[in-house]
Parts: structure tokens; sequence; C-alpha cells
């Protein structure tokens, strides 16, 4: 193949005279620029190593004090109380580079200057790290700002005012703390009360009781030893234990999508998108190697911590038979294609030197118009990503593990992301209300083949230009996913452009190398097991219910004349459209994020609280004035707002009882209590979309330019998934999903009462319809 001669350096014939080597200059000068080109990357590592490790400090701020200590000598002024001459005592006096007086006195006063230089960037970084374990401005109501919290806000800003990089912040953020035993298990008992009836609350209290006071102790003094030793007392269990160990299959029960922008359209041309946006992900790798990416900053003050984006690329989780790893590479310099069955590798750099968008697009036409068919098992061989870890696990290591098998699998495993180009079109059109919910199927699980559900994500391209993320859960939760889509996007729209035609600007390079197609040797057992695991996913897929809609009548421009929080809106209107969808409540999860600790992923809101059902309870009655349900309404607001911040700052009920969970099975410690708790079901499980983390464009100048988010499958059987994006001043984009299965759910008629109780609310504030 030609593609296989040009990745040669050298070729060799044997002739009577003996063994003739042919040379290629142009392979060996590839491989010449590739070798530059990584020890390029390793020394902006080390270089970045160096700033980060130092910050706040810098090599400036080092240059200072030395000049300080060395011009404060030469005016007779000893500034190091005799540290200095003391230094320079020690050193020996007739051997190495400082044999004269004036050279050992500059040592001395170096070795001095970097001393106090290393002492005060110690004494700033745990002062910011002091500072940053407040948290009472989050408490605070808006605009009453204490003056405490005012001075602390200087501080924090004078301590990290000089240009952070990526993980600038990291050795300055505090440690996620254990919360006590005793709290914990009260803020349980509260969240449950009114979900429990009188005897099963009684019980619940008995077996509360009991754990406290005879297992919890010596459950809580592991913790705390864990949280001393540990970076996150949470974080590893967590990833372990609720992701890598899960032997279900990732599509739908764990794996979630990401939409594109669904007003505004900038081409139909399938291969130009897709260059555009592969150009802008691999730009925003190069960032993220260097660290140019700002962190992320809440009120622009305190910062987030940013060490998931260190596994977004180069990424794939490796199945096991007991639980998976996450396989993560320094670098990676191809991506891996999927179209029409057949599995291509796409080189991003030509040398040293990343492809142009119009080069991309050119590779990815070639695979577009590649008439070759699907070797025998390869065009659904991504459905073993897609069924029972194990059965993946078992096939991987039958028959993937040497020959050309293990040779194509690992072009997949090893490559920066994966790519689907899809052969049908999707997107959302506002005539049609269905289109955004097929959308939505199709990036969830596709046609169970077409993504490779082990990668950390899969970019997917629709044949009408229109593209969207699947995305595996364990490396990363979803606010990081869309740090980079935002990126994405914006750098398509704004940055990249396309040219009058639909194709990406510039001209191509026809002499590139065409893409590589992947060989693959399925034999007949191993087809068997791929048509199992499909069936398995096939399954899986059909039985969800995906309903997506765009709510029009108001955004978070009317909840704030409210005087609420657009969340607590929100998550108070779910109640409201459970109860009348299923004439109950039930127990709901809200992920919030723990990120202002240092490798914080989530804790867990408990969002049906006791005033949230009071509220509820008083609306269906429709027997109370409307000032009092106004009055149920803010406590209910107040309350969930309350649970939000405790959930942020360290005090959330959920990672708290499921690290003494773990704790007591590595002991063989039974508690009855532990094991209820974590096995009660989430019937109502729900997350809101962050949006605007990088400001790529003024959305307000831009309003169309909207994503509509993302969403997931459910997880009860017979429960809700609910996510949902405040896009804006005027609309709100939601993603509902159940399954078929479940005689007691359906995804459109929860989509309804959603949206009825979003209206309902807002008509106790008596909002005029104009100001919508």
């Amino acid at each position: 193949m030609a593609e296989a001669h040009q990745a040669v350096a050298f070729q060799f014939t044997v002739t009577p005279e003996g063994v003739d080597f042919r040379l290629s200059r142009e392979a060996l000068k590839q491989i010449y620029l590739s070798g530059i080109n990584s020890w390029k990357k390793r020394l902006i590592r080390i270089k970045n190593g160096i700033l980060r490790g130092v910050y706040p400090g810098s090599p400036t701020s080092w240059l200072v004090v030395v000049i300080t200590t060395v011009g404060s000598s030469y005016c007779n002024v000893d500034i190091s109380r005799g540290l200095v001459c003391y230094i320079q005592r020690c050193l020996p006096e007739r051997c190495g580079p400082y044999r004269t007086p004036q050279t050992r006195a500059l040592l001395s006063m170096a070795v001095f200057s970097t001393g106090v230089w290393m002492m005060g960037i110690f004494f700033f970084r745990q002062t910011l790290k002091l500072l940053l374990s407040y948290h009472g401005w989050m408490f605070e109501m808006h605009g009453k700002t204490s003056c405490f919290t005012k001075v602390w806000a200087i501080c924090v800003r004078l301590l990290s005012s000089r240009r952070p990089m990526l993980y600038s912040f990291q050795a300055s953020l505090p440690k996620l703390p254990v919360p006590s035993v005793p709290a914990t298990v009260h803020r349980y008992l509260e969240s449950v009360q009114h979900l429990l009836d009188d005897e099963e609350y009684c019980r619940m209290e008995v077996l509360a009781k009991e754990f406290q006071e005879k297992t919890a102790p010596r459950l809580q003094k592991y913790l705390v030893l864990k949280s001393w030793w540990a970076t996150n007392y949470v974080s590893d269990w967590w990833e372990e234990y609720v992701y890598l160990r899960g032997r279900t299959p990732l599509m739908v029960n764990s794996n979630y999508y990401v939409m594109d922008l669904v007003l505004v359209k900038n081409t139909d041309v399938q291969a130009a998108r897709l260059g555009n946006a592969v150009h802008a992900m691999i730009m925003y790798r190069r960032k993220l190697d260097r660290e140019e990416i700002k962190p992320v900053m809440a009120l622009g003050i305190v910062p987030m911590c940013s060490y998931q984006m260190e596994r977004m690329f180069n990424t794939t989780r490796i199945p096991g038979k007991d639980a998976d790893v996450l396989q993560h590479l320094t670098d990676s310099r191809h991506v891996a294609v999927y179209h029409k069955g057949r599995f291509f590798k796409v080189w991003l750099y030509e040398g040293s030197h990343l492809l142009k968008p119009r080069d991309l697009e050119m590779q990815f036409q070639r695979i577009l118009d590649d008439p070759s068919p699907p070797q025998p098992g390869e065009e659904r061989l991504a459905a073993l990503t897609a069924g029972g870890r194990v059965e993946w696990a078992q096939a991987r290591q039958a028959f993937f593990s040497s020959g050309k098998n293990k040779a194509a699998l690992d072009a997949i495993e090893r490559a920066a992301f994966f790519v689907a180009l899809d052969e049908e079109s999707h997107g959302y059109d506002p005539e049609d209300e269905a289109s955004l919910s097929l959308y939505g199927k199709a990036l969830l699980h596709g046609n169970c083949c077409n993504r490779w559900f082990d990668k950390s994500f899969t970019l997917i391209a629709f044949k009408n230009g229109q593209l969207g993320l699947n995305t595996e859960h364990a490396w990363a939760d979803a606010p990081i996913i869309g740090h980079l889509w935002e990126f994405v996007v914006g750098t398509d729209a704004f940055h990249l452009g396309y040219a009058e035609t639909g194709h990406c600007l510039g001209k191509p390079n026809p002499l590139l190398a065409p893409p590589q197609r992947l060989q693959w040797d399925i034999p007949e057992q191993c087809q068997a097991v791929i048509e199992s695991s499909y069936q398995v996913a096939k399954a899986l897929a059909d039985d969800v219910e995906l309903y997506c809609f765009q709510f029009l009548p108001f955004g978070k421009g009317l909840i704030k004349k409210c005087r609420t929080s657009p969340d607590a809106f929100v998550q108070i209107a779910l109640q409201l459209a459970h109860f009348r969808d299923r004439g109950k409540f039930c127990l709901t999860y809200e992920a919030s994020m723990t990120r202002m600790f240092r490798e914080g992923r989530t804790e867990t809101v408990r969002s049906c609280t006791r005033e949230s059902t009071a509220f509820v309870q008083a609306m269906v009655e429709g027997r109370h004035m409307k000032a009092d349900l106004q009055d149920l309404f803010r406590k209910a607001a107040e309350k969930h707002q309350n649970m939000y911040r405790l959930a942020m700052t360290g005090a959330g009920i959920d990672r708290h009882l499921f690290c003494l969970y773990v704790v007591s099975k590595y002991l063989g410690v039974s508690s009855p209590f532990l094991a209820e708790v974590l096995s009660e079901p989430w019937r109502l499980s729900t997350s809101q979309i962050a949006q605007f983390q990088i400001r790529m464009f003024d959305p307000n100048k831009y309003p169309n330019h909207l994503a509509a988010g993302g969403g997931f499958g459910p997880v009860a059987d017979d429960g809700y998934g609910v996510s949902y994006m405040i896009a804006g001043e005027n609309t709100i984009f939601f993603h509902v999903s159940s399954k078929f299965s479940s005689s007691e759910t359906n995804a459109q008629r929860f989509g309804n009462h959603i949206r009825q109780a979003l209206l309902d609310i807002a008509d106790l504030f008596q909002v005029p319809k104009a100001d919508r």
C-alpha cells in the first residue's frame, strides 16, 4: 500500500554484491522533525513545571531579591543578620569555582536570597490556601457582602494577581474536608424524613443512631487518616468504584452526549466542518500542554481545580474482567476515524506542523469518497465497547492481543480521540420538535456500533455538517468537556471560518499521504461475540426514550425578576412536574461540583427537600393565596441554595457516606445503615449544564450562538434523567430520558409537565408576558 511505503524510513534488498540500502530522505526528515517537536514539548513541560512550582513567585521576583541583597551589601547594610557571612564560612575555601572572596560573597548572597525567596513562596502559598479555605462568601446574600469578605477578596486578588497558568493554583487549593459523622447523619435524616412514613423513618433513625454510636467512629478515623495522606479522600475511590468497576455497558448507562450550536449553521459540508473542529481541538490540546489556558475562576476570584483536564486527550478506557483502567498517553499524533463500517488512521501533523483545516478536510473527504467495503467483522466491531465490560475484556484478550488486530486496536486506543463520520443528517429544526430528540438519540448511542465508547470522547460529524460529542464519564465530569466544546465552536465560528463555498479556508496539499485503512483479521468466534454485544447494546438503545425540547417562554432573565437563583427555580419546577407526573415525591439527585478543592469532582444535592415538597403540595391543593405560595416558594428556593452551597463547600451527604461504606468493606465491617443508604434508587437524576466558562464571543452580540447542552440516560429503570441548560436570558433547553420498558415513566409526558410547572411558578409572581 502507498501509505505503508511512505511510513518507512529505509528499504533494503539483498543482491549478489551484498545488501543495498535505500534511504528515504523525506521519511528521515519527518522523523527528525517529529523528534525536534517532542523535545520542544519536553522543554515546555519542564519550563512550565518550574513556573508552576514557584507560583505565586517568579524568576523575576527571585532576581529582585538577589539584587536587593547584593545592593544592600554594597551599601554596608546587612539585611541577612549575619546569615550571609555564616553561609560564606561554610563554603569550601580552596576548591571549586568560588576561590576568590568576591565570588564566595556573591554565591553566599545568592544562596541566602534563594532561601528567602523560597520561604516567601511557601508563606504566600500557605496564606493563599488558608484564604481559599474560607467559603463564607457563598452564604452571604447577594448585594450584602460583609466587610470581612471584601477584605478577603482583596487579599485573594493580591496573591493571585500575577498571570496564572492552568495548573498554577493546584498546590494552593485546600483539601476536601471530611465532615463530622453526626453532621452527615443529621443532614441525611433531614433529607429523607418527608419521603418516608413514620414507621419507616423511625426504623431508619434507629439504624442511623446505631451506626453513629458503634460503627462510624472507627470508620471515620480511617477516613480522616486518608484525608491527611491523600490529595482528595473521595476522588480515587469514586473513579474506581463508581465508574471503573461498573460491569454494565457504558453506552446509555455512563456515557453522556453534548450538542452543537443549534440555531446557527456555518457550513453544510461535512468534511469541512470536521476539518475546522479537529484543528480547533488540537489547538486546544496544544494550549493544554503548554498550560496557556486560564484556570476557571468562580466570580473571577476563586480558582477551580483543573486536574481533570489532564486526561482529556490521548485517553482510553481499557476493559478488564473485574475493573477497567484508564490508559493515558502524553501525546498522540493521529485520530481514529469510523465511516461506513471501516476504520481509518488520520495523521494530524506533517513533520512538526499541525495540519491546516483545509488539509484535514481533504483527508476526511478522502475517507468519505473511499468505496472499499468493510472487512469481515469490522462493521460492528465497535459494538464490543457498547456491550458488557466482561465480554469485551475477554474478547480483547482472546482476539486482539497479537498480530494485525492488536496493531489496529492500538491505533484506535492510542489516538488523540475518536471521530465518527455518520451517513445520516441530524440537527434542530424549530419547526419540528422531534428533530432535537432524534439528534440527541443519535449522539447518545448512534446505531450501537459507530461510536468507540471507550475513548475519552468521540467527535461525531453528521452528513449535514452538524457536530456533537459522546463522552466517557470516568476521566472527568461534564464541565470539563464543556470547556473544550466552547473553545471549539467559538474558534470554528469566529476565528477559522469558511469560504463562500462552505469549504475550509486555504488550499489543500494534495501530496499528503492518504488516511491509512486499519487492517483486521476477525475470526468467526470473535464475530459471534461482536454480534452478541451488538444485540445487548441495541436492546438497551431501543429501550431509551429521549425527549429534548427548547423552552421559549422565558429564561434566566425572568427568573432573576423573581429574586431567586435560576437553578433553584428549575429544580423546584422539576419537583412540581414530578409530583404531577407520578403522584408522589422521590429521592432526587442533582450534581454539584467540589472543584474549589484539590482534585474535587462532584457532590450530590438532595434537591427534594421538606420545603420544596411543602410548596408543591400547596400548589397542587390549589387553596392557598398567592402570597402564601410565594412565601413557600422562597423558603424552598433558599433551602435549595443552602443545600447547594453546603455540597460545594465539602459539607455534602453522599460522598462522605460512600467513603465510609468503602472503608467498611475494606475492614469487613457490616453496616445495615450504610447498605440501605447506598441502595436507595435515584428515580429523578438531574444536572445543570455549565456554559460560558470561556468568553470566545459576546453572547449579547450573538444571541443565537447557543449550544443546546447535552444529556444522559436514566439512572433508574423506572426513573427519569433530566439535564438542562439555562441558555441565556430567554430560553432553556431540556433533555429528559426514561425507559420504554417502564410503565410508570414517559419522557414526553414528563417534559410537558416541566413546561407547565415553569409557567405556573412564573405566574405566581405575576410577571407581565411582555417582560418574558
